[in-house]
């Protein structure tokens, strides 16, 4: 499989192993931390059970089924069934140490290709590292990495897997790489929220909105740093693609200033 994962078949059952690697390590993927909170979630049946946990691999169920369409992703019930799911997860006791966003871009910086900094960019990451973070909205366990190839329809019901990203974290943090990494419109978003709202989650709409932008460049750094070590540790052009619109976005507005 992708993502330093194998399938293993046997006649009793399938997994799928997942490594533990240098690599890994670097993006901020934890194995040990991922099984415990798999282990954690258990009982909200959203995630892949785990099966063993023997350093540095980590072996889980084979979720059976098909992942999601994009066209089906964004149909009213699989934004509802997904609000449901958020809802859950995000009513879930949080554990362990809460994702220190300034550490993991501090981690991802040092591993940048310093061939591709501008004084533009040094200026936008020393700002952005000064700033001090939004005050957290609501603590909860967020997946942070949640798509339609990340959503599996499986015979005991609708499984997100791929859990590697996931951490506590602000609920706002979780829906702006939702509505980023999906490219959700305006009122995609809002539909989503409302959604929300109605089956338990976070009801201050307008509030969760405004903290979702507060977090918006925070993200988008992010993800932009996270482009740049995939590139530097694959070679492959795509994530230099991938990261060429969030450089002009972001550094951008520092020139224009």
């Amino acid at each position: 499989m992708s993502s330093e994962s194998w399938r293993i078949d046997s006649p009793q059952r399938r997994s799928l192993a997942r490594l533990g690697s240098r690599d890994k390590r670097l993006l901020g993927i934890d194995r040990q931390r991922e099984q415990r909170l798999l282990r954690h979630l258990s009982a909200a049946a959203l995630a892949p059970s785990v099966r063993l946990w023997a350093k540095p691999w980590l072996l889980l169920d084979w979720v059976e089924g098909e992942t999601q369409s994009p066209a089906l992703f964004f149909s009213q019930p699989t934004q509802q069934q997904l609000a449901t799911m958020l809802a859950t997860l995000h009513g879930v006791q949080p554990i362990g140490n809460a994702l220190d966003i300034k550490r993991r871009l501090q981690a991802y910086w040092q591993a940048v290709d310093v061939r591709r900094l501008t004084p533009a960019w040094l200026r936008w990451h020393q700002r952005l590292i000064k700033r001090p973070l939004p005050q957290t909205l609501k603590l909860a366990i967020a997946h942070m990495d949640i798509h339609p190839d990340n959503w599996v329809t499986s015979p005991r019901g609708e499984r997100l897997i791929d859990w590697e990203y996931a951490a506590a974290t602000d609920i706002a943090l979780e829906f702006a790489a939702l509505f980023r990494g999906n490219a959700y419109a305006p009122r995609q978003q809002r539909q989503l929220l409302q959604y929300y709202a109605l089956c338990g989650g976070y009801r201050d709409i307008p509030r969760l909105e405004q903290q979702i932008r507060r977090w918006q460049p925070w993200l988008d750094y992010l993800m932009l740093l996270w482009f740049e070590v995939r590139w530097q540790q694959t070679g492959e052009l795509r994530y230099v693609q991938w990261a060429q619109p969030l450089r002009e976005q972001l550094f951008g507005e520092i020139a224009r200033r």
